[in-house]
């Protein structure tokens, strides 16, 4: 790995994550998604705007974009490194979180973004196994919670606050290797959830005056 291979890496990452989907598929439709409903370009808004097929595309490729450069960018460290060492995962984990703050801030928008949950779901995909189960356990949460209250932003700050617990919880059965050797694992989470979290202030707000848009 060197600076130049790494830094395309990165770039190429974070302009995959800036890919507005939600904002191209409202344009499809005929409308500017960001002048409609909570004027957020994720796929919760989509889905309110234009119904929930589009929302669930918009969902889908939110995912995808945050998948694949993570799992490309966790190719390429494994093979030009004969183990995973915490530098090698504190990279691949960089690599995840440019991803997600490419859609949370998006060149294309002029830095205006969604909240990266659909995305920071494909990229924790991407980290096999360490954080695809405690990902995908999250999800779970989201899920359920989401269907008990119809706020998906409370199902989106459960499963965040959730996400480096479950990794704590679930890193002896899925990794043979000390946790503390995998620092960076659960300073990625950490970090993930305070996105999340500062994302959805206004959210926040709304949900303590009654006042949150519910399904």
């Amino acid at each position: 790995m060197n600076l130049l291979s790494t830094t395309l890496m990165l770039f190429s990452a974070y302009l995959i994550g800036s890919i507005p989907f939600g904002y191209l598929i409202g344009r499809f439709k005929g409308i500017d998604i960001r002048t409609q409903g909570s004027g957020n370009i994720g796929a919760t808004n989509v889905g309110r705007v234009l119904g929930r097929r589009w929302g669930m595309l918009a969902f889908a490729l939110d995912v995808l974009k945050g998948l694949i450069p993570t799992l490309v960018g966790g190719m390429w460290i494994k093979s030009t490194v004969v183990a995973l060492t915490a530098g090698g995962y504190g990279l691949w984990l960089l690599i995840a979180m440019v991803t997600i703050l490419g859609h949370v801030f998006p060149i294309f928008l002029r830095f205006k973004g969604g909240k990266g949950v659909a995305t920071a779901l494909g990229a924790v995909m991407g980290i096999y196994p360490d954080l695809t189960w405690p990902g995908l356990v999250a999800f779970l949460i989201w899920a359920v919670v989401t269907s008990r209250t119809r706020y998906v932003s409370a199902g989106s700050l459960a499963a965040a606050v959730a996400f480096p617990i479950l990794v704590c919880a679930l890193h002896p059965l899925i990794s043979d290797q000390p946790l503390l050797t995998q620092w960076p694992i659960v300073a990625f989470s950490i970090a993930l959830t305070l996105l999340v979290i500062i994302r959805h202030r206004a959210n926040i707000r709304r949900l303590r005056q009654g006042t949150e848009n519910k399904l």
